[in-house]
C-alpha cells in the first residue's frame, strides 16, 4: 500500500523500527531501554530542484535504514500501518551493520 505514494521533492517515506519488547528467554523489557529512533526507507521521493533548476536527486535509496530525530516527521497512515514523512535534509544519518 506504502508503494501509492511517491514522496515530493526531497521528501522520504519512513516505516519506524519498533524494538523488541521481550528477550529471546522471554523477559519482559521496559520501553526505554534500547531506544533508537530508526526506520527503514520505503518510497524516495524525485529530488528537489536548485537555483538553476537542476534535480538533485535524493541520496538515500529504499530499504537504507536511518537514524531518525527525536521530533519531526509528518505522520501517514497507510493500510493500516503507520508512516512517517520527512525531508531528506532531516535525517540524521544511514544506519549500517
Amino acid at each position: 500500500m506504502a508503494k501509492r505514494l511517491i514522496p515530493s521533492l526531497n521528501r522520504v517515506l519512513i516505516e519506524k523500527i519498533l524494538p523488541p519488547t521481550k528477550t529471546n528467554t522471554g523477559i519482559l523489557l521496559p520501553e526505554k531501554t534500547s531506544r533508537l529512533n530508526s526506520g527503514k526507507v520505503v518510497a524516495v521521493g524525485p529530488g528537489a530542484r536548485d537555483k538553476k533548476g537542476n534535480v538533485t536527486p535524493v541520496s538515500l535509496k529504499e530499504g537504507d535504514t536511518v537514524l531518525l530525530p527525536e521530533y519531526g516527521g509528518t505522520e501517514v497512515k497507510l493500510g493500516g500501518k503507520e508512516y512517517q514523512l520527512f525531508r531528506e535534509d532531516d535525517i540524521l544519518g544511514t544506519l549500517h551493520d
